[in-house]
């Protein structure tokens, strides 16, 4: 939501990445707490992957890595409990409530240039993500009340327009949103391009519930693209400015670093944004040193107070 355009190969997210990892031998002496990794091998694997099936193949092979070196970690977020959490921190900022299941049939044009934005993540008809999802849904459920409009999202994908989606989309929307089948289909569109890439590579960077959320929230809001302002982007400069604990650098001087990156690039794209959800909820948990986002919380997104007991 309210991010700009994204970079989107949803179906190789690894490749996105502005840093990649591979296994590497295990160093007694490496500090922090995250798994010993590489992290010399750049996005220059990526770019010599030929074609769309060598990247894809590339990737898999890196995911595959990936997941062996996490094997027996701890789940941190991707606990059904965290996740939980997750989304419902997420949904104070993005929906102005802690029930995020009630977003599901949400859809308005916030005037951020995206179109519509609609569902749990905040899906937009001007930034792929909502053509993605709708797309994937029509393959696995023909004839939904959503499959007419696929061509006219096509059509306005990449732009603010609503040309061929008026009058009827936004309540075919709600409608379909009602259907088990289709909050499943968010739920796992949610997982597979913002909650799953971003809660993995806060594992390979060593960071806890915490920063993985930071990861997450971020992800949702500026979009995994490799821009300035895109998620991977952030990072990338975040780690150039701080070692990240893998690298054997400091958890929490880490994610402060990575938070005025954050809002650094907030502020580029819009000087007066409201940063609350930054200022006041993920730095408050970091300063009170609530890496594990322990509960009780109480946070403050745009003058609301928000409690998670």
């Amino acid at each position: 939501m309210r991010r700009a355009r994204l970079l989107l190969l949803a179906a190789v997210p690894v490749l996105v990445t502005a840093s990649v990892y591979v296994l590497a031998p295990e160093d007694p002496d490496a500090g922090g707490a995250g798994p010993d990794l590489s992290f010399a091998y750049r996005s220059q694997a990526a770019q010599d992957a030929k074609g769309a099936e060598g990247a894809k193949a590339w990737a898999e092979q890196a995911d595959s890595a990936t997941d062996e070196v996490l094997t027996g970690r701890p789940q941190g977020l991707a606990a059904p409990a965290e996740k939980d959490l997750a989304q419902q921190l997420v949904a104070s900022a993005e929906n102005s409530t802690l029930d995020w299941r009630s977003a599901y049939a949400y859809i308005e044009d916030i005037g951020d240039g995206q179109g519509y934005t609609a569902g749990i993540i905040g899906f937009c008809t001007g930034t792929d993500d909502l053509l993605a999802l709708v797309e994937r849904y029509t393959k696995a459920h023909p004839g939904n009340g959503l499959a007419k409009y696929l061509p006219a999202l096509r059509e306005v994908d990449g732009t603010d327009s609503h040309e061929g989606l008026d009058p009827g989309f936004t309540a075919a929307w709600k409608t379909e949103a009602t259907r088990p089948a289709f909050q499943k289909a968010q739920d796992a569109e949610r997982d597979r391009v913002y909650f799953d890439p971003a809660v993995r590579l806060a594992k390979l960077d060593g960071l806890g519930p915490l920063g993985q959320f930071v990861y997450y929230d971020a992800m949702v809001f500026h979009g995994p693209g490799t821009s300035p302002t895109g998620f991977y982007g952030l990072r990338e400069r975040a780690l150039q400015k701080s070692g990240s604990p893998t690298e054997g650098g400091s958890e929490k001087a880490y994610l402060d670093t990575f938070l005025d990156v954050r809002e650094d690039a907030m502020r580029t794209r819009d000087a007066d944004i409201d940063t609350s959800r930054v200022d006041t909820a993920q730095r408050r948990f970091l300063d009170e040193g609530n890496l594990d986002l322990r509960r009780p919380l109480e946070w403050q997104v745009y003058g609301e107070t928000y409690k998670v007991p």
